[in-house]
């Protein structure tokens, strides 16, 4: 009687290991199903994952308008999904008519070069005192001048013709409602591609989904 029992409790044991075994193995063709799937998924997810890029303008100098355009066009050639917020004085840059100057005070690390002369004219940077800067009449017009010039020979597209390539690049123009009214501005006086007039209440959370985003 005894060994027969002993015998059912080593039947049973060995059948408990077996399905222990086996349910081991069972776990491990899971485990190792899911990790597949679940690489496969995300090399899908990521493969039709578009870029998306928000830029927050500020400035509405002409050095600095050329940043946010040229990063923008940029990343919509490469396929790329992006916003600009244009604000407080960056909003002068969606302006119809762009009246853009530079200004050299203020932005000493800004080389001062001849675009016209002999060649040691214009490769030598002259380095002159913001003071000096601040009291010339018409300096600001002349390094405005120079600017455009050198640009024209380097053929840099001017600021209006990259915003038009943006423009057509579907590029968002993002006005902040806020600095339109601070300014007591007009929305005619804007060009009619602004696709939202918001303020930061409604671009944050466009900017929170992005993947990159840039201030200037």
């Amino acid at each position: 009687m005894t060994t027969t029992i002993e015998n059912r409790n080593e039947n049973s044991l060995s059948t408990n290991n077996k399905a222990a075994s086996q349910l081991e193995f069972d776990q491990k063709i899971f485990d190792r199903y899911f990790d597949e799937r679940f690489e496969k998924k995300m090399a899908e997810k990521e493969a039709s994952h578009i870029p998306s890029m928000t830029i927050i303008v500020t400035k509405g100098t002409m050095d600095m308008a050329y940043p946010p355009f040229i990063l923008a066009s940029t990343a919509a050639a490469l396929g790329w999904e992006v916003s600009i917020f244009f604000t407080f004085y960056g909003l002068s840059l969606l302006k119809s008519d762009l009246d853009l100057s530079i200004s050299p005070l203020g932005n000493p690390a800004m080389p001062m070069k001849m675009p016209i002369g002999p060649d040691w004219l214009r490769h030598a940077e002259m380095n002159i005192p913001n003071v000096l800067m601040a009291g010339v009449p018409g300096f600001e017009k002349m390094a405005t001048g120079m600017m455009k010039k050198t640009l024209s020979n380097k053929g840099v597209a001017s600021i209006q013709e990259l915003r038009e390539i943006c423009v057509e690049s579907d590029v968002k123009m993002i006005a902040c409602q806020m600095t339109v009214d601070l300014f007591d501005w007009s929305r005619d006086d804007f060009i009619p591609e602004i696709s939202e007039w918001v303020g930061a209440t409604s671009f944050l959370p466009i900017a929170q989904k992005a993947d990159v985003n840039l201030f200037i």
